[in-house]
């Protein structure tokens, strides 16, 4: 007989399983990431269909199985209807939720985890759209952080040296290297051997087994408003505080699009850290340039 137990879960992903169930995985506050049945959850009347979307946190009634659980009841506690409505706001969660997929674990409770990911989903709601890549960097700063794997931005990864951004110099970079564990200044980025390695590679895999192979050649460099801005969540962070938006003045000659632009250039060197350090791809990365494109609208209506 089944044994049956209660969480608290937010549903990070979801897809059809047979003609009418779901099949659901849960981030829980008791227990880790839980895998769920939710049975005929895809039928019109169903109570479980609007409980079972994506970023939807229920109180949950569940029954173990030997290796998927069954949902039987939800009741919801906190939606986001928000993030359904802004395509970039829902591109940034779900980018955020593969974070947590990755290093969440099965069988253990992770409540600091579950409200980090809720109260960042609760913020991006009400962000200003201007300020959405500002939060997006944010929130993958802090998972990294969580996770212990924060990239080193303030002192050299090879020689230990500090590192101080010349601002008024636009020429001025320093290397970034998922493979040392962060910034590496250029006079030791020169002398390393390593930069024209291939360092780490992922595979995406189907039912069919593996569908792609790519191999992370993506040692990189930052300039210095680029670096100097993780360096600013990065002091956040050591003094305790909420890593909240970093200050602008790194960014004020700068134009909203040049802007945006530096927030995605450290998009891309993180996610390669990221993806370095999970062996996994991030899959969500895709939509945002069309997200941040000037000529495409975020919204989603129907």
């Amino acid at each position: 007989m089944s044994r049956v137990y209660k969480a608290t879960g937010i549903n990070l992903k979801s897809m059809a399983l047979g003609e009418a169930d779901r099949l659901l995985t849960i981030l829980t506050r008791e227990r880790g990431l839980v895998r769920a049945v939710a049975g005929g959850a895809r039928k019109p009347k169903s109570k479980l269909g609007g409980r079972s979307s994506l970023f939807v946190v229920n109180n949950l009634v569940m029954s173990e199985g030997r290796s998927l659980d069954r949902l039987s009841q939800a009741e919801t506690l906190v939606s986001y209807p928000g993030l359904s409505r802004d395509l970039a706001k829902l591109t940034v969660a779900q980018y955020w939720a593969e974070l947590v997929l990755h290093q969440a674990l099965s069988g253990q409770p992770q409540p600091e985890l579950f409200d980090f990911l809720c109260d960042r989903l609760a913020e991006l709601e009400q962000t200003d759209p201007d300020q959405i890549p500002v939060s997006l960097i944010e929130g993958i700063y802090q998972l990294l952080d969580w996770a212990g794997i924060a990239p080193q931005v303030n002192a050299c990864c090879i020689t230990q040296e500090p590192l101080i951004p010349n601002l008024s110099d636009p020429d001025w970079r320093v290397g970034f290297s998922p493979s040392s564990g962060g910034a590496v200044a250029l006079s030791a980025w020169n002398q390393e051997q390593w930069q024209s390695k291939p360092v780490s590679k992922f595979v995406a895999s189907d039912r069919r087994g593996p569908i792609r192979k790519a191999r992370n050649r993506e040692q990189t460099k930052l300039n210095a408003i680029e670096l100097r801005l993780l360096q600013l969540l990065s002091q956040s962070i050591e003094q305790g505080g909420e890593a909240a938006a970093p200050s602008e003045a790194p960014l004020s000659p700068l134009s909203r699009q040049e802007s945006i632009a530096v927030w995605m250039s450290l998009e891309r060197a993180l996610r390669h850290y990221v993806q370095y350090y999970f062996e996994q791809p991030i899959r969500s990365a895709s939509l945002l340039e069309t997200c941040f494109a000037p000529t495409v609208p975020r919204s989603v209506k129907s």
